[in-house]
């Protein structure tokens, strides 16, 4: 099944040519040199902007190329995939420019478009030293500079604006951006109404007397990226920059995080792809007791839980993009369950990659030249990124009332999440009109669940095949409801949250995931089942396998059955052998076939030599062991 997000994204790879191949402009071997100096890569952003990146990060009605939101995720997991550092020194222009988008005036979106595409970076800042995530703390403020007009105090007229005063830190590309959004203080008294954004032009300042940069900070992952902050002193800034008017700063920014939290999961989801690539190589290399790493049952265990793993966080990802544009009053919530869940299975899983590497995956110059400690360090921080976990399971504890009225009513927009499942089904507009602080008639996806399972179940009354994906689900719809159960008694949580619902959050958080792993089969296995990727689809070959591993993420006693893996890893292994990368549908690699060995050539003996023990680890009361 070709699937046209991933057309374009193959466009993009194709032009970058092999990153194993030193001579390439994006290759692993500049990545690492420039880590190393911790040099910004404004090399490679310079082919990235030939290309035209630039111009995903722009919404077709501004004249860019950014029409749907799942090929702008498709097209930064490509350069996610290569290197987190140049995703996130480029990809926050998008960043910086969203509350233009959402809450701009035409004239705003047209002057900002014509910015982006000349390649003026763009930066969104929001956070402040003291004040981290707290953003009703934050205290660069804005004074009016001018009289009101007789709209009111605090009202401007065309001669009106401000002078902001203050700090903003930790913003990526503070330094080398020119045009920031600003979250700023304009009510001295703040409150919900009282911070507006503004875009700050630094072209149209002094530097040294109006505003002056503060000091690159030094990162443990992401070196080369310039994370750093910006001091104002008085800075003078139009009334045509507040964006979505002022008072509605913090609106208009939650609304942003949305979109902009749903995009992070690229930066994981290419994060992860290049671990089990280079994870898998080396299990496919390494010997040990005469046998092969990846014919040793931990390993081959090990190795297929992260497939599982990669796989759900793409269809959790996918799903999620295309909710953008189908059920953006939903979006507070699969928003927020992504931005927790995505980056932290990532985490998860370049952990249990590193203890099948062991030392290899913290040298340099040994085995992938090193890239997997790269990738590990890059990675930690996508998980801080727009709003850290607590944020992100908080904001769904905020939610637990109209989420669990949903369920035990089935509301919620079914016919949007069936519309972002069905691949083939064209994507609408993003109607920003439509984005809304809390899903107030609960998740569609959700409530979509069980007719799922019922899809399956009759699939599974044909097909015996599916009989073990089926136990899984009506496994997972009965924990789901008990989930729901579990929300419903912090129902009424507005402030101090106990521990014990952010462990619910959690919980909801895999089960939407599940949600939308079968709602994404249910829909497209039959379209799917044929193309380089049919195998995954056949059989319920990914879905056992990733609904397995959320039950055993969710806690649930003897999940983890070791059945539902080898098939899965003979997949990741014969894709990988083909020059393909791992994933839901087909995407092929430069470079052509990479694998030390062909995994086609394999003899039944060898490749299934006692599957039960060499796919499912070992038995525990938590489930299989990895």
């Amino acid at each position: 099944m070709e699937h046209p997000p991933y057309r374009v994204a193959q466009e993009l790879e194709s032009l970058l040519g092999d990153p194993e191949d030193p001579g390439t402009d994006f290759s692993h071997a500049r990545c690492l040199e420039l880590d190393e100096n911790e040099e910004f890569p404004a090399d490679i952003c310079r082919v990235l902007e030939n290309w035209g990146l630039q111009e995903f990060y722009i919404p077709a009605e501004h004249g860019g190329r950014l029409t749907d939101y799942e090929t702008l995720m498709q097209v930064m997991r490509v350069v996610a995939r290569r290197d987190l550092t140049v995703a996130v020194g480029h990809g926050k222009t998008y960043l910086g420019g969203v509350c233009v988008w959402i809450s701009g005036t035409p004239e705003q979106g047209r002057r900002l478009a014509e910015d982006i595409r000349a390649g003026v970076p763009v930066s969104l800042a929001l956070t402040e030293r003291a004040h981290g995530s707290d953003l009703l703390a934050g205290d660069v403020r804005g004074e009016p500079d001018g009289e009101p007009n007789d709209g009111g105090e605090g009202e401007r007229d065309g001669g009106g604006g401000w002078r902001i005063s203050g700090e903003k830190w930790l913003i990526n590309n503070a330094t080398r951006g020119s045009l920031l959004s600003v979250l700023t203080r304009t009510s001295p008294d703040g409150g919900p109404r009282g911070f507006t954004v503004l875009l700050v032009d630094k072209r149209r300042m002094t530097e040294g007397e109006h505003y002056r940069c503060l000091d690159k900070i030094r990162t443990h992952g992401i070196r080369g990226a310039d994370i750093s902050g910006i001091a104002f002193d008085g800075a003078p800034v139009p009334a045509d920059a507040a964006v979505g008017g002022e008072g509605g700063g913090v609106e208009t920014v939650l609304k942003a995080l949305q979109l902009t939290r749903t995009m992070c999961a690229s930066l994981s989801l290419g994060a992860a792809d290049h671990a089990l690539r280079i994870a898998l190589d080396f299990a496919e290399r390494r010997e040990l007791f005469g046998r092969r790493l990846v014919d040793l049952p931990q390993a081959r265990h090990v190795l297929a839980c992260a497939a599982a793993d990669v796989l759900a966080g793409e269809a959790l990802a996918t799903v999620a993009a295309r909710s953008v544009h189908t059920v953006p009053d939903e979006l507070s919530v699969v928003a927020a369950a992504t931005k927790y869940l995505v980056p932290t299975g990532t985490e998860a899983l370049i952990g249990e990659l590193t203890r099948l590497l062991g030392a290899r995956a913290f040298l340099k110059d040994v085995h992938a030249r090193g890239m997997f400690q790269k990738v590990d360090r890059d990675h930690r921080i996508v998980g801080l990124f727009d709003g850290n976990t607590l944020v992100n399971l908080n904001s769904l504890v905020n939610q637990f009332r109209s989420l669990t009225r949903g369920w035990q009513r089935g509301s919620g927009d079914t016919a949007g999440a069936a519309q972002a499942f069905d691949l083939s089904a064209p994507l609408p507009p993003l109607d920003p009109a439509r984005l809304s602080l809390v899903a107030r008639r609960g998740s569609g996806i959700m409530a979509t669940l069980p007719d799922s399972v019922e899809a399956l179940r009759s699939e599974a009354a044909r097909r015996p095949e599916l009989k073990g994906a089926l136990a899984a689900a009506e496994r997972f719809l009965a924990v789901t409801g008990r989930v729901h159960e579990a929300m419903d008694a912090h129902r009424t949580v507005v402030s101090d949250v106990p521990p014990a619902a952010f462990d619910v959050a959690r919980q909801y958080s895999l089960c939407l995931a599940g949600a939308a792993s079968l709602g994404l089969w249910a829909h497209n296995h039959r379209a799917a089942s044929t193309g380089r990727t049919g195998a995954l689809w056949n059989d319920g070959v990914w879905l056992w396998p990733v609904l397995d591993r959320l039950l055993t993420r969710l806690g649930e006693p003897d999940a983890g059955e070791p059945d539902a893996y080898p098939e899965l890893l003979e997949q990741l292994r014969a894709t990988r052998a083909a020059g393909e990368l791992f994933s839901l549908l087909p995407f092929r690699l430069p470079g052509g076939t990479h694998a030390p060995t062909d995994v086609s050539d394999r003899s039944d003996a060898s490749a299934h030599t006692d599957t039960r023990a060499a796919a499912g680890g070992t038995r525990t009361s938590e489930g299989t062991s990895c």
